[in-house]
């Protein structure tokens, strides 16, 4: 066999992102690479795998899809190899793919990773952020193997824990006019402008927080990036809800923010671990699952200012 197993991880990055950039940043590593290994794969395979789309990224040539299907299976029974290992040695190794949302994932990955790859230098995490909607799906495809994220929309095929909950807050510029108040009422914040979190399921969320009691919040503006919205907040266009809370009280701009609590009795999110209930957990999964209960908590999360 004259290709490797990281020539077929490389492809598989490719076959399911439909790009060499995308699969390059899922992988952390440069664009030639990814390119050259799929171009070694075709040589020594004898067939083409992928037509090449100016402007327009990648598709898979029928070959290509039937090599997917059987190279993610190898790649598969591979990673039972470090299992294996690990039953034999006692250590935890091998490469974990990690999605988590995306408004979280600035906060907490780095610090949480770190802490888990120092104690387990025989393992490599994969992150990969989005919004829940494509966490579910990374799960259900195999693509992500575990995923730190919400309990927003879970079927039943999607098993979930949940480790913290994260109560709504009111996310202000230091300039508002309803600074002055500690704690403030949907009511009130229902009068005033609302820059919305306009990811699927979080977006409904929000929402549904002013219609179960009945009010319409006053839209202003919207954004799907997180700092884009605080940004915003920080400017004065208006105010936003969230969750998750940043160390930092400052935005991109150096503008500063407040946080002012919600009164009344609100869903809290809860912050845990996702995975597909068909997916078989491994060491490397277990070892991580067990990090992540023990490094957060409703008292503290890594990355994250403790909950309001």
């Amino acid at each position: 066999m004259r290709f490797t197993l990281r020539q077929l991880d490389y492809f598989v990055a490719a076959g399911e992102t439909g790009s060499i950039t995308l699969a390059s940043g899922r992988l952390h590593i440069s664009p030639p690479a990814i390119s050259g290994a799929i171009a070694h794969l075709e040589r020594e395979l004898g067939v083409q795998l992928f037509l090449r789309h100016h402007a327009q990224g990648l598709s898979l040539t029928p070959a290509g899809q039937r090599l997917l299907v059987q190279a993610k299976l190898v790649l598969h029974e591979a990673g039972g190899l470090y299992d294996l290992a690990s039953d034999i040695t006692g250590t935890v190794g091998g490469v974990l793919t990690i999605g988590c949302m995306v408004t979280v994932a600035p906060m907490v990955l780095p610090e949480l990773c770190h802490h888990f790859t120092a104690r387990h230098p025989d393992a490599e995490i994969r992150p990969e952020e989005g919004d829940q909607k494509s966490l579910i799906e990374g799960l259900r495809s195999g693509r992500i193997e575990l995923a730190l994220t919400y309990d927003l929309d879970l079927a039943s095929d999607i098993l979930f824990e949940g480790l913290a909950e994260l109560p709504p807050y009111a996310l202000l510029a230091e300039d508002h006019n309803l600074v002055a108040e500690p704690i403030l009422t949907l009511e009130t914040l229902a009068q005033h402008r609302m820059i919305l979190l306009d990811l699927p399921q979080s977006r409904d969320y929000f929402l549904a927080l002013f219609r179960d009691q009945g009010l319409t919040p006053l839209i202003g503006g919207s954004s799907t990036h997180q700092e884009v919205l605080r940004t915003m907040v920080a400017n004065n266009y208006g105010y936003a809800l969230a969750n998750a809370r940043p160390r930092s009280a400052v935005a991109l701009d150096g503008r500063k923010l407040v946080t002012r609590k919600l009164d009344g009795t609100h869903r809290a999110l809860k912050i845990g671990l996702a995975r597909s209930a068909q997916l078989k957990p491994t060491r490397l999964i277990e070892a991580f699952s067990h990090h992540c209960r023990s490094e957060i908590s409703d008292h503290a999360i890594p990355g994250m200012a403790p909950p309001l």
